[in-house]
């Protein structure tokens, strides 16, 4: 099938019907072969997407059969006093999973926020400890009275020690 917009008009006194291909057809990568594409590839008609609610309801089953499939090889064990705690132990730990908030803490740096925009600070003013995030607010921070410098060093929590 020709792109569109290239059907040619018929000459009244030609009796011939010979189509000589346009620019646009003989450009055209329409019937070259894809050798990306799987020609075998059959799209799954019956696989239905999954809500987001479906998808934590089965994540969270999937959890809760793993520890009664635990749960169950530990009572099937013989064990002694001195396991029996040790496993009591283990079984208050939780994996770390995308429902469970417990996490094991960062190893990445904590984040430096500027105290006047909220935006990263790289730097931090060394009169009064204020961090800051580019030159404008570092101009905006000098010309602070140091009640201000310590109200905003309390906001974050900090014991305000300014000189």
């Amino acid at each position: 099938m020709p792109p569109k917009g290239t059907t040619k008009k018929k000459a009244a006194n030609d009796g011939s019907t010979t189509h000589t291909p346009t620019l646009a057809e003989q450009l055209s990568y329409l019937h070259s072969p894809r050798p990306f594409k799987n020609p075998n590839y059959t799209k799954n008609a019956n696989r239905r997407t999954k809500n987001l609610k479906t998808v934590l309801g089965q994540e969270r089953e999937r959890e809760r059969i793993e520890r009664e499939r635990r749960r169950q090889e530990k009572d099937s064990q013989a064990m002694d006093i001195y396991e029996v705690k040790k496993e009591l132990v283990d079984a208050n730990e939780e994996i770390s999973t995308y429902l469970s908030i417990e996490a094991p803490p960062s190893v990445l740096p904590q984040r430096h926020y500027c105290d006047i925009t909220g935006l990263e600070a790289p730097y931090t003013d060394p009169r009064t400890g204020l961090r800051y995030h580019d030159k404008s607010v570092y101009e905006l921070i000098k010309n602070l009275s140091p009640s201000a410098a310590k109200d905003y060093l309390a906001a974050r929590g900090v014991n305000p020690v300014v000189r």
